[in-house]
């Protein structure tokens, strides 16, 4: 049986979810029994950390498999939310676990003594942490971005947290070693606690910026930037007039992309069709894979003479426009060309004939807004 490409990318998100679990169970067993030995609450700290990393990673793994059953008639958009989900409930798994590891390290520097041993295993299970997360951190971003995967983005993120609390805590046995060895250095003692400290702050402020993005994403905000690239680029192709209701969500690594089109209403069905497929091809240059829905609508503004006759409604308000008249309206591509000539008082200075013209640029521009505006003042007294 041909896999679909679908189904390829399911395969190859689970398998990197997989991967993450088995080396997540692999490296919580060896920091606790490390963690117990040597008493250092900095390793028993990344040791809570690692297993919630793989509750995690097993919360991922079920998250990526739901994600991608496809859409049924209860859930009309996919079951990608789920992977958003996964994403929210580690991070809050990653906050309460920062909340213990506070609690304990205030405990340690200022109300109770614990014994830490720094020993070589100390330092080797942290290099040995530090070695596997590097590594599956990598194979996790690199599905994440080819497969646009939230949730496998913040299984990786966690790993990479990972990387830098492991590295904070190594310092802090190498202070509690130096502490040993050199007794005018004791305050040192206390470096395996202010480590987990460490901990804690690079992992809350990290789990913070993820779950700002987890909650953008379950309230459906728009990509910065995504709508206006995506506008920009579509107006530009010949035919389209303006584009408008857009609206853009993703769930999951599912992006969904809804619009109106006004387009010249007098062309065929086909053509129309065909200017649709044209356009959706254009916005997959933006947003690879989404699911585009458009709506074409016949143009009124193709109608220059209605077009002209709300530009002279507009204008003709204006304080200081006495007439305005051989208005031309055409369209190039998706771009309005306006143009047209008003009578202002001859005597005026030409500052304040260039005033008048820009109240009116700014009419014309509040009915169109990308418009380009020509107008021509001419002085009154040559038309008595």
């Amino acid at each position: 049986m041909v896999q679909t490409e679908k189904q390829i990318a399911e395969q190859e998100k689970s398998s990197a979810a997989l991967s993450s679990v088995i080396a997540a169970v692999a490296l919580t067993l060896f920091k606790i029994v490390v963690g117990i030995l040597t008493g250092s609450l900095g390793i028993l700290a990344e040791a809570a950390h690692s297993a919630l990393d793989l509750v995690a990673a097993l919360v991922t793994l079920v998250a990526v498999r739901l994600a991608g059953k496809p859409a049924d008639h209860e859930h009309h958009y996919g079951h990608g939310k789920i992977e958003n989900l996964s994403a929210l409930f580690e991070t809050l798994l990653l906050l309460v676990t920062c909340g213990w590891i506070i609690y304990e390290a205030i405990q340690r520097l200022f109300f109770k003594e614990a014994h830490v041993e720094a020993s070589i295993w100390a330092f080797v299970v942290m290099a040995v942490s530090i070695f596997i997360d590097y590594n599956r951190s990598r194979i996790l971003y690199a599905a994440a971005r080819k497969h646009n995967s939230q949730a496998l983005e913040a299984d990786a993120l966690h790993f990479k947290t990972d990387i830098w609390s492991s590295s904070v805590v190594i310092l802090g046995l190498a202070g509690v070693f130096i502490a040993e060895k050199v007794s005018s250095l004791a305050f040192l003692k206390l470096a395996d606690s202010v480590a987990a400290l460490g901990v804690a702050v690079i992992v809350i402020f990290v789990s913070v910026q993820l779950g700002i993005r987890t909650v953008k994403g379950l309230l459906d905000s728009t990509p910065p930037g995504m709508a206006e690239e995506i506008i920009k680029l579509v107006e530009k192709i010949p035919g389209v007039i303006d584009v408008h209701d857009l609206r853009i969500r993703y769930s999951g690594p599912y992006h969904f992309v809804d619009a109106h089109l006004h387009v010249d209403g007098d062309q065929s069905v086909s053509e129309a069709h065909n200017l649709t497929e044209t356009i959706e091809n254009a916005i997959h240059q933006i947003v690879p894979g989404a699911d585009i829905l458009l709506h074409t609508e016949p143009s009124n503004a193709l109608d220059s003479a209605a077009v002209e006759q709300k530009i002279l409604a507009a204008v003709e308000t204006l304080p200081g426009v006495n007439n305005c008249h051989d208005v031309r309206t055409h369209y190039f591509g998706s771009k309005l060309y306006v143009s047209a000539h008003v009578l202002v008082d001859g005597d005026q200075s030409l500052n304040d004939a260039h005033s008048t013209t820009e109240k009116i640029e700014d009419a014309i521009l509040q009915l169109f807004p990308n418009a380009v505006i020509s107008i021509h003042p001419e002085p009154l007294s040559l038309n008595k």
